[in-house]
């Protein structure tokens, strides 16, 4: 079995990254004595990867948040994995590439977008590649409920992300080392802490 941890790096955009505050605390008794450390942290929650919930938009929100989901269900979730290597070629990804690319269509209740090979979607220009909004009609008509993808939107702002969670399909962006997924199919664990909000800091890993 082989694992990989596909989370992306605690970095944020345009430099929003988290401010960290370290304290100590010491802390002794008459058996010991040891100083522990603490942090205060301010960020965003769109950081390093994260899920996004339906709710992330407002009028598709569906109730759920991070701390009514059971963590259980996003435990080896069959996830098929789909690979383009569009970092060199900007333009809108359609469903007839992602079909091509899979080799047929995904019956798995999570995909994987891999599209831009191995480069960051930091290195190439924001939202120079980008799901065509038939690429989002033929994810609908799949078992998909979760999407860990490399790309999203384009800057015409068509509604890939409303389209996907009107569909109830949550996201997850900026995962990490995709390219090093060899097998079609893989086992996606994803984890976050259990808050209230729809939209969390994520680490995922994936098994085949």
């Amino acid at each position: 079995m082989t694992r990989i941890d596909i989370t992306g790096q605690f970095v944020g955009w345009n430099g929003l990254d988290a401010v960290i505050t370290e304290h100590e605390v010491a802390l002794k008794s008459d058996r010991t004595q040891y100083t522990g450390v603490v942090y205060d942290l301010h960020t965003r929650t769109m950081i390093g990867s994260y899920i996004d919930f339906p709710g992330h938009i407002k009028e598709t929100d569906d109730g759920v948040r991070g701390d009514n989901v059971n963590l259980a269900d996003f435990y080896g979730i069959d996830c098929a994995v789909i690979h383009l290597d569009r970092a060199n070629c900007p333009g809108g990804i359609s469903a007839a590439d992602l079909e091509a690319a899979y080799g047929g269509v995904p019956d798995t209740p999570a995909v994987i977008i891999n599209a831009l090979g191995s480069t960051r979607s930091f290195d190439i220009p924001q939202r120079s590649v980008y799901l065509e909004l038939d690429a989002v009609e033929w994810l609908k008509k799949t078992p998909c409920k979760l999407l860990a993808s490399d790309v999203y939107e384009s800057t015409a702002l068509e509604g890939v992300f409303l389209k996907l969670f009107e569909a109830g399909i949550s996201t997850i962006c900026e995962p990490a080392n995709l390219d090093k997924l060899t097998a079609a199919r893989v086992k996606l664990t994803v984890m976050f802490p259990k808050m209230p909000i729809t939209q969390l800091p994520c680490a995922m890993v994936a098994e085949f």
